[in-house]
């Protein structure tokens, strides 16, 4: 059993910035990759960002490209989202998604094993 627990979620202003964390354990813990989604309230969650656990190779989204830095440390089996110059448009709850086998993308909801419980996320203007 996998668990996810994201933290770091909260309340800024415009242009501020927030760093996401999302701690897994499990007794069988195997990450392929970890990403990050969001979802607004009568919307599909959307793919923010996603890391290659092996090579820390990364892929984001077009409207976080260049404000937004996945990273993850082996170490503690942890993945962050530094995310810089927020907007508005950045409110959502944020999820963190383990993925324990290549199944060719990143950003489809449906190929990620583990989910955690969410992180609300508000930017003010």
């Amino acid at each position: 059993q996998v668990q996810l627990v994201e933290s770091g979620g909260g309340l800024v202003q415009a242009g501020e910035s927030l760093r996401l964390s999302c701690a897994a354990s499990g007794s069988t813990l195997i990450i392929y990759a970890m990403a990050w989604f969001r979802q607004t309230p009568g919307n599909e969650r959307e793919f923010v960002a996603a890391v290659r656990w092996n090579n820390e190779l990364t892929y984001y989204s077009d409207p976080v490209e260049g404000r937004f830095t996945i990273s993850r440390d082996i170490a503690k089996d942890t993945m962050y989202l530094q995310m810089d110059n927020l907007r508005p448009s950045d409110t959502a709850v944020y999820y963190c998604a383990l993925d324990k086998s290549w199944k060719g993308v990143v950003t489809r909801p449906v190929d990620y094993d583990s989910w955690g419980q969410g992180t609300k996320v508000t930017v003010s203007s």
